[in-house]
């Protein structure tokens, strides 16, 4: 017998309080209370094991990286090449001409616009050979 099935007959059978029924199992109050509410709200489902999976994943890779990696791997396996992290980091940073990099900024349609470092970033200093 399950200790959620433990709990439930502790409250509901022999009729103790949810602060008697902690102590006596050696589980947390609050864990009492939410189970005596899920088994009120779902009956017998409340005993099986809820899934512990995030329900997002906001640092996941985005789906086309993916995409490509596994066709990049794929390609180069047909080629007989390597196919290993390094190689495809390389590829993805030297995609063939005409193809962008994943991750970098479109062409900015004013090309007026100076485009420097922002103001939290440092900006290369070139000093002349004859300063040195």
């Amino acid at each position: 017998m399950s200790k959620a099935r433990l709990v439930i007959t502790a409250l509901f059978v022999e009729g103790q309080t949810a602060a008697e029924v902690a102590v006596r199992y050696g589980v947390h109050r609050a864990w009492v209370y939410k189970l005596k509410a899920r088994y009120l709200a779902e009956g017998e489902a409340a005993f099986e094991p809820r899934s512990r999976r995030p329900k997002t994943s906001p640092r996941a890779t985005p789906a086309e990286t993916v995409e490509l990696v596994v066709r990049l791997r794929k390609q180069l396996s047909e080629q007989g090449l390597d196919a290993g992290a390094d190689t495809i980091e390389w590829h993805l940073q030297h995609p063939p001409s005409g193809q962008a990099v994943a991750g970098d900024d479109p062409p900015d349609p004013d090309p007026r616009r100076r485009r420097g470092p922002g103001p939290r970033e440092a900006a290369e200093v070139v000093v002349p050979a004859v300063l040195r």
